[in-house]
């Protein structure tokens, strides 16, 4: 077998998933409520085929299984989250001892199968507690999450290496507060912007407090869905369409992060429209010097963006969508199942703008993936066959090795995800596993993906 697709050493492969989605056992073990319990039990009719998050995958009482499988098919490293409202019922206060035993089970357990734990803090799942004091439009909020990441590191610190304080900060803030598909539903630009900066504030008084521990060889970082912005055409006013959306959408966190502040142009406009977030004092000092080690980046779809058709109208509540429409590139390769473009080039965009503006940050691949709904119609002889997601893994790791054969500080692939997991509203709508379920069963089955990963991984290439 020629390798075609070589990667360097000691590459990342693996997967990543969160608490929510797959460990199940909501109200067992001592958990608290988070927001996505509470809106389930309000709301179930806003969440697919009505399945909320109590059982989902059971990661929570067959993780040692769950394990001996990852290892099987190849990881070297996993990502996954802890729930705050499992380790801290309310969000503040009083460690649960049950949830101190699940996660150093889980660790040792990947430890023990030369996995790497990858552990982000906070991924979607506010305690419900905390959302009643207004989530994170509240400054107390961002301190009750600097002395829940402080016991995380305290906890679990000696045998994390890889910290990731936030997934896809940006998704809260377009889910809760712009676009009504995250609790708490609420629309409502200037609240979106004071809750995107008190994330950045809590991301930096984590990674400061983190930082004074002074553990060897251990990174923290933020993992960021960068959904690189292609303008329609090249005129100046589609390519100033495509830099606004960029600027909400990318840099907003991205510049924050790695580069310790926000872009100016975002600034203006926000000023401009009496829309800038309330700011501490010494906040942008601590921002400055609280910068990240290392980025993930989660990728699944670009966007495409032209100049506004029509103006907005001045009777609506202020939206990013002001600046800029959405566009349909005539001819685009489209995940049918999902409504996504797949256009793997983007992948390596990203990688690019990293390697030339963000100081070739480390970085890897946290996430990307492909979502298919009723997989079953793929079942030969007891096996999906995915070779839809083989392909598609595959045209993303060419421009990933490209990227990386032109000097951009890549270190590993993760996909999205281990098992069939639950997908917030979407429930098990679309499945995007290495590994199917069978929810009625929970049975675990490879799919052809998993054997070829593995293959993969034994290669370092393809």
């Amino acid at each position: 077998m020629i390798i075609q697709y070589k990667f360097p050493e000691d590459f990342w492969w693996g997967s990543a998933t969160s608490a929510t989605q797959i460990e199940g056992a909501a109200h067992e073990g001592g958990k608290g409520k988070n927001i996505w319990d509470y809106w389930y039990e309000i709301e179930p009719n806003r969440f697919f085929e009505n399945v909320g998050p109590a059982t989902t995958s059971d990661f929570y009482h067959r993780f040692k299984d769950d394990i001996k499988l990852m290892k099987e098919i190849g990881h070297n490293s996993f990502r996954l989250s802890i729930s705050w409202s499992r380790l801290i019922p309310g969000g503040r206060g009083e460690i649960n001892q049950e949830a101190v035993t699940f996660y150093n089970n889980v660790i040792n357990e990947l430890l023990a199968n030369d996995i790497e734990p990858f552990v982000t803090l906070y991924h979607f799942d506010m305690p419900l507690e905390l959302q009643n004091e207004g989530g994170w439009e509240s400054r107390n909020v961002v301190e009750a999450y600097k002395e829940y990441a402080i016991q995380c590191f305290q906890l679990f610190g000696d045998r994390v290496k890889k910290w990731f304080t936030f997934n896809e900060p940006i998704v809260p803030v377009e889910g809760g507060y712009l676009y009504d598909f995250h609790y708490p539903n609420i629309v409502d630009f200037k609240k979106a912007a004071q809750v995107a900066y008190h994330t950045i504030l809590a991301h930096a008084k984590a990674i400061e407090a983190f930082r004074t521990f002074n553990f060897a060889d251990s990174k923290i970082g933020i993992v960021l869905n960068l959904t690189p912005t292609y303008p329609r055409s090249q005129n100046p006013f589609d390519v100033k369409a495509a830099n606004i959306c960029d600027l909400f959408f990318n840099r907003s966190f991205l510049d924050p992060a790695v580069l310790g502040e926000y872009p100016k142009e975002l600034v203006e406009i926000l000023r401009e429209h009496g829309q800038l977030p309330v700011v501490g004092k010494g906040d942008l000092e601590l921002i400055k010097q609280n910068t990240v080690d290392i980025l993930g980046v989660n990728y699944y779809q670009p966007r495409r963006v032209k100049a506004k058709e029509h103006l907005p109208n001045p009777y609506s509540p202020f939206m990013p969508d002001w600046f800029f429409d959405y566009y349909e590139m005539p001819g685009r390769k489209m995940n049918p199942y999902r409504g996504w473009e797949i256009y793997e080039k983007g992948i390596y965009d990203i990688m690019i703008n990293l390697k030339e503006n963000y100081g070739n940050i480390e970085c890897f691949i946290s996430e990307n993936g492909m979502g298919v709904q009723d997989e079953e119609r793929f079942l030969k002889d007891g096996r999906i066959e995915d070779d839809y997601r083989i392909e598609f893994i595959k045209g993303h790791l060419k421009w990933l090795h490209k990227s990386i054969q032109e000097g951009c500080n890549v270190k590993g692939y993760h996909l999205w995800t281990f098992m069939d997991n639950w997908s917030w509203s979407n429930a098990y709508k679309n499945r995007y596993g290495f590994i199917s379920v069978d929810l009625k069963t929970q049975k675990r089955t490879p799919k052809k993906s998993a054997h070829w990963f593995k293959t993969v991984v034994e290669n370092n290439g393809f």
